[in-house]
């Protein structure tokens, strides 16, 4: 039955080309390493003899966004240079629309370097290309522009696939605290991200304490290294190409404000430390305090958390509650299983640890029996809307382990 498919398709495609010629041995090559009936597709859309090329420079269009994605985009451009080795021939750039006169990195990397420039959704232009190539884009696509591609469609992942499936893997990655995490090149499926079959993956070793802004920038090196190496023998890594593992695959949704309320009660300082790294560079973390909101900001290190005397720790026994420490200018908070500090918080305006202590405390402090408990407790944010109830599905995630899907 597939056979006798792929027979119609062929007839029909033939049909269709310009020049009446089927490249058989072409056919006889892919078939053999196809896995569904898109690989033969593809073949039969580009099966022209003067439109498959067997080895580099490639045609390629590239899909892309943000600056991890500029890394890539600037060693592809790079590679046209003879000198270089002349990996790419063309190259041609698809990225989002200027919106509200706000441009994305790879629209301005490739105006700087007079890139050729298609908006997102795409008008397919009239003429050959031989790879595609998507870093960091975010949009879904669709099988009939994957088959436009003879090789297909490479992805640049950040993460050992099947470990963080999703948009955001650099952040999954410093939230859960992982120690060794990677880049993954893979080819593009249709209906759904990120399952593809891996061509290359590596392993690159967390650096201690760092934030999801510097991993991400130490692996957009790495996966652009990567791409040009697969790039250059493309024909023999897609024939050696391996299927991703069915165990271990977990989700790395986009990361929202819902995940910066703190729950001093179930977070452990770790985690909090874990959450500061991952999204604090974007969004800052956020408690309640007397029924406002209070951002948190600089959070100090383990390490130089001070020793406190046994009757500061009796003050602050209670998960939320909080003292301000006047020798190294911190607030210091109770949290799940410890104390963790902050230098400054966020208010109507930035305040230091000091400032707010003497703006909000001081008058009151005249004996510490005398304030309200209320007065001296960050409370954790229990309303449940939608993107509440996702706040407290990261933080169980923590206790688990790993990301669940829901």
């Amino acid at each position: 039955m597939l056979l006798h498919f792929m027979c119609l398709c062929a007839k029909s495609s033939i049909l269709r080309l310009s020049r009446c010629t089927f490249l058989t041995r072409t056919v006889s090559y892919v078939l053999p390493h196809s896995r569904n009936i898109s690989d033969f597709l593809r073949v039969v859309n580009s099966a022209n003899e003067n439109e498959i090329r067997k080895s580099p420079p490639w045609r390629v269009m590239f899909f892309g966004t943000d600056e991890f994605a500029v890394e890539s985009l600037k060693i592809l451009t790079q590679s046209r240079n003879p000198s270089a080795g002349k990996v790419v021939d063309t190259i041609d750039i698809v990225t989002l629309p200027v919106i509200s006169s706000k441009e994305v990195p790879v629209r301005r990397f490739a105006k700087q370097h007079h890139l050729l420039i298609h908006d997102w959704p795409l008008q397919w232009p009239c003429k050959h290309f031989d790879v595609g190539v998507v870093v960091s884009f975010g949009c879904l696509l669709k099988e009939e522009l994957i088959c436009r591609f003879p090789y297909g469609i490479l992805n640049v992942h950040p993460s050992l696939l099947p470990r963080w499936r999703g948009p955001a893997p650099v952040f999954h990655a410093v939230l859960h605290g992982d120690a060794v995490t990677g880049v993954t090149i893979m080819q593009i499926r249709p209906k759904r991200f990120d399952v593809g079959p891996v061509l290359m993956q590596k392993e690159f070793v967390v650096p201690a304490r760092c934030t999801s802004e510097e991993l991400g920038a130490d692996l957009s090196k790495l996966g652009a290294e990567m791409l040009i190496s697969t790039l250059k023998n493309l024909p023999e890594m897609i024939q050696n190409q391996k299927e991703q593992a069915n165990h271990g695959a977990t989700l790395a949704p986009k990361i929202n404000t819902a995940m910066s309320w703190i729950n001093w009660e179930e977070q452990t300082c770790h985690q909090i430390d874990c959450l500061y790294r991952a999204i604090g560079f974007k969004i800052l973390l956020r408690t309640l305090w007397q029924g406002e909101v209070v951002k948190l900001m600089d959070l100090v290190k383990e390490e130089d958390i001070p020793k406190l005397s046994d009757l500061e720790l009796k003050r602050i026994q209670i998960p939320g509650s909080f003292l301000f420490h006047k020798v190294s200018n911190i607030l210091l908070v109770r949290c799940k299983d410890g104390l963790v500090g902050f230098a400054a918080v966020k208010l109507k305006k930035r305040l230091s640890a000091a400032d707010f202590y003497n703006g909000y405390l001081h008058q009151s402090s005249v004996t510490w029996s005398s304030i309200p408990r209320e007065k001296w407790l960050f409370k954790t944010f229990k309303k449940q809307h939608k993107k509440d109830k996702d706040a407290n599905y990261f933080i169980h995630s923590y206790n688990n382990g790993r990301v669940k899907n829901k």
